[in-house]
């Protein structure tokens, strides 16, 4: 996060539109996956046919804009905030589609219109970025959290380059008081969060290195978030700077992948190998440089 708040605005916005770039692609490999599989189910009766659950039925009819199979479903009861392996919701989709007939119908039916994606994207954050002013503005005066954070650093503001978006987002902050001050506090606030977690585990003797389901670790995470201050409280608990997730990437890794230097650094100055490969035999100078990572 540290290296991110020093970027430019066109700096932050290219590292941001790349990476949701990288996530609509997936989503779009995914959204392939289930028109094949169901044409391959309509050619084949004679074999047992592939179903689909609703919620991902609701995910491929708004990623197509099919708004009357959108609302069967949820009149049937379908949960608007569905999500897909990103965490996109419909209510993401739609907003960087430009469909504002779809969004209004998602919140009439109680979607979260401060829903977070797996890199904690808003729909705010896709409207601003793709520069859609009246859906920011729906968005705002349905509640849409100014200040929301993902895990580069960024509000909606931040990232969006579209002059008439941009001057409605921060004329609604300054309407609401939103200080400079306020803003910092708001982008450190997870990062503070995590330390307070991590001191109180340490307090009572904690696994300062519990795996999570990909096998990542606190300071996989405090590293890829550029998390410099969870990072040094992690190293002062002597953590292993060497241990893999389950590609093979170490904290240096995840490091680089998103361009904090300055976590790069410290991981190396405790230990980290820089010539240490993940599976694909990807060395933390190769990610970081397959990334465009600002220098």
């Amino acid at each position: 996060m540290a290296h991110v708040e020093h970027m430019s605005t066109q700096e932050r916005l290219h590292l941001a539109r790349r990476r949701r770039t990288q996530q609509l692609r997936l989503w779009g490999q995914r959204e392939r996956e289930w028109e094949r599989a169901r044409h391959r189910g309509k050619e084949r009766p004679h074999r047992a046919r592939i179903r689909f659950s609703d919620s991902v039925m609701l995910l491929e009819a708004a990623s197509r804009n099919d708004i009357v199979e959108v609302q069967r479903l949820l009149e049937k009861g379908v949960s608007p905030d569905s999500t897909n392996e990103d965490g996109l919701t419909a209510l993401h989709q739609c907003c960087i589609d430009d469909n504002e007939e779809m969004m209004k119908l998602l919140l009439q039916f109680g979607a979260n219109v401060n829903a977070e994606d797996s890199e904690k994207w808003t729909p705010l954050h896709a409207a601003a970025t793709c520069g859609h002013l009246h859906l920011v503005r729906y968005l705002i005066a349905s509640g849409a959290n100014l200040l929301a954070v993902n895990t580069d650093g960024n509000m909606a503001y931040d990232i969006c380059e579209d002059e008439a978006a941009l001057e409605h987002i921060e004329s609604e902050m300054a309407r609401r008081g939103v200080t400079q001050q306020l803003i910092d506090e708001t982008r450190a606030l997870m990062e503070t969060r995590m330390l307070a977690d991590l001191t109180q585990a340490a307090a009572v003797g904690a696994d300062m290195e519990q795996h999570d389901s990909n096998n990542a670790t606190p300071l996989h995470i405090a590293a890829a978030n550029g998390y410099l201050r969870v990072v040094e409280f992690l190293l002062d608990q002597h953590v292993s700077t060497d241990v893999k997730d389950n590609d093979d990437w170490q904290p240096v890794h995840a490091a680089a992948c998103w361009g904090h230097l300055e976590v790069v650094e410290l991981l190396v100055h405790n230990g980290a190998d820089l010539n240490a490969r993940t599976k694909h035999d990807e060395t933390p100078a190769d990610i970081f440089e397959d990334q465009g990572a600002v220098h």
